[in-house]
C-alpha cells in the first residue's frame, strides 16, 4: 500500500530533512503544491485533506492554522512545531519515552513531534523519575550545545552568510538568558518534575549535532543512587531499541558531532562515586532524532510501518 503524505513547510530546514528520508520509498507518495499556489489557503486545504498523513514544519501559529484547515477525521497530523507539545489531546511523539507511548502514537490522529533539546533531556531524566531514582521535586539543570541549523534558515544565514545583517563569526553563543525558553514547559511536563529545570542552551559554530547534559549531585538523592544504577535504569528503559542506545563503556570525551548525520540518540552516564557527582549526557542530531528523523519515525508508527524505515542509524 502507498500512503499519501503532505509536508507543509517542505522548503524549510526540517521539511528538507524529512523529504530526504522519504525519498525513494515506494510506500510513500509525497503530495506537493505548485510554487505559485503555495500560499493559497484553498490549495493548502486541498492537500492537507487529501493526505493520509501530514507533517507540519511551520511556526506555531501557522501550524495551528493548518490544523484548522483539516476537516476530516482520518488525516494523521504530525506537528513539528511547539504548538501542541504539551496539549493533553495530542500524543507526544517520543515513542521510547513511556511504555505506552508507541501505542498512543499509533492510535492517534494528532501527534506532536518533540523538541530537540527536550528529546535529550527527557531521555535521560524521565526513566529516572519514573523509577523513583530522581524524586519529582529534585532541582534539575540542563546544559546543552546545538549546531546552528536548529535555528532554521535565519540562523543558518547568520553563521554562513557574511553579508547577512546579523552575520557572526562567534564560536559559541549562549541564549535564553531570561530563563523563559519555550522548551521548558515541555521538559518539565513530560519528565514529571515539580519544578521547571534551569535550561542553559548554547549555539555553537557547527551546522548540526547536539549534546544535552544533566549534572546530578548523587549524594543528595535518596536511596544511595550510583552511576551504575542510573545506567542500568536507562538501559532497561530502552532495551531493544534500535534508535536509543545506552553506552556501557564511555569514551574519555564526547563531541557535538557524536551522533550528527544520524537519527540515533546516544546516552552516556559519567560518575564519580567519591564525590557523589554524575554527568548524564545525550548525544543526538538536532535535525535527526531532534526533528526530521523523529517525524519520520512517528509517521512510520502512525501508518503501521516499520518505525525505523528511512532512518539513518
Amino acid at each position: 500500500m502507498t500512503f499519501k503524505v503532505f509536508i507543509d513547510g517542505a522548503a524549510g530546514t526540517t521539511g528538507l530533512e524529512i523529504a530526504d528520508r522519504l525519498a525513494g520509498r515506494t510506500d510513500i507518495a509525497l503530495l506537493t503544491i505548485a510554487d505559485d499556489r503555495r500560499k493559497d489557503p484553498a490549495a493548502r486545504a486541498e492537500a492537507l485533506n487529501a493526505a493520509d498523513a501530514v507533517i507540519l514544519c511551520l511556526p506555531d501559529d501557522a501550524a495551528r492554522e493548518a490544523v484548522s484547515l483539516i476537516d476530516n477525521t482520518t488525516t494523521r497530523i504530525i506537528d513539528a512545531s511547539t504548538a501542541h507539545r504539551t496539549a493533553a489531546d495530542w500524543a507526544y511523539g517520543f515513542a521510547e519515552l513511556e511504555p505506552e507511548a508507541r501505542a498512543k502514537i499509533a492510535g492517534s490522529t494528532r501527534i506532536s513531534n518533540p523538541g530537540c533539546y527536550p528529546t535529550g533531556f527527557l531521555a535521560l531524566v524521565r526513566p529516572l523519575v519514573r523509577a523513583g531514582l530522581l524524586p519529582a521535586d529534585t532541582a534539575v539543570s540542563v546544559n546543552a550545545l546545538s549546531g546552528y541549523s536548529g535555528g532554521g534558515k535565519a540562523m543558518i544565514a547568520m553563521f554562513e552568510d557574511p553579508d547577512d545583517p546579523a552575520a557572526t563569526n562567534t564560536a559559541a553563543r549562549a541564549y535564553a538568558l531570561s530563563l523563559g525558553h519555550k522548551h521548558v514547559p515541555e521538559m518539565q511536563g513530560h519528565a514529571g518534575l515539580t519544578h521547571p529545570p534551569i535550561f542553559t542552551p548554547t549555539v555553537v559554530h557547527t551546522y548540526r549535532g547536539m549534546l544535552v547534559e544533566v549534572p546530578l549531585h548523587l549524594h543528595l538523592l535518596p536511596g544511595a543512587v550510583t552511576g551504575d544504577k542510573i545506567r542500568d535504569t536507562l538501559a532497561d528503559a530502552y532495551a531493544g531499541s534500535r534508535i536509543v542506545r545506552v553506552a556501557r563503556d564511555n569514551p574519555s570525551f564526547l563531541t557535538i558531532e557524536q551522533a550528527a548525520g544520524t537519527d540515533r540518540l546516544e546516552l552516556h552516564v559519567y560518575s564519580d562515586e567519591k564525590t557523589g557527582q554524575a554527568r548524564l549526557i545525550a548525544a543526538l542530531d538536532n535535525l535527526g532524532k531532534g526533528a526530521g528523523g523523529a517525524a519520520v519515525q512517528n509517521l512510520n508508527i502512525a501508518l503501521g510501518l516499520d518505525e525505523a524505515e528511512g532512518l539513518i542509524l
